[in-house]
């Protein structure tokens, strides 16, 4: 059973720092596309980053994260993240970890590709003014 668990969310003050963790099981981070997601209140799901496998090595961001956010892998933990520094209010929701074997992640879809395989059931993240 493919699986990932989010944690790392929180509160946090504007301007200030959380790293998220999504934790893989049954199949290896090293080899599958992993997305970021925001579910924001009020607002559509929308897609905050994503990492092609390791081999590939692309990643996407969303304009609105982009010099603030990184996505990464840590292939012996089996496990994915996203750095976000700089936080904003804007950056409140419940962010969400989703995995997928096929090339979700890629040019001319990045972040805007939503039809992953696998998803978590998010992590509340919420920043204050």
């Amino acid at each position: 059973q493919l699986q990932v668990v989010e944690s790392g969310g929180g509160l946090v003050q504007s301007g200030g720092s959380l790293r998220l963790s999504c934790a893989a099981s049954g199949f290896s981070v090293d080899y599958y596309n992993i997305g970021w997601f925001r579910q924001v209140p009020g607002k559509e799901r929308e897609g905050v980053s994503c990492m092609s496998a390791t081999s590939d090595g692309r990643t996407a961001y969303a304009d609105s994260v982009k010099g603030r956010f990184t996505i990464s892998r840590d292939n012996t933990k089996n496990t994915a993240y996203l750095q976000m520094n700089s936080l904003e209010p804007e950056d409140t929701g419940v962010y969400i970890c989703a995995a997928d074997f096929r090339d979700v992640c890629a040019p001319g879809i990045g972040v805007k590709g939503d039809e992953y395989e696998t998803w978590g059931q998010g992590t509340q993240v919420t920043v204050s003014s």
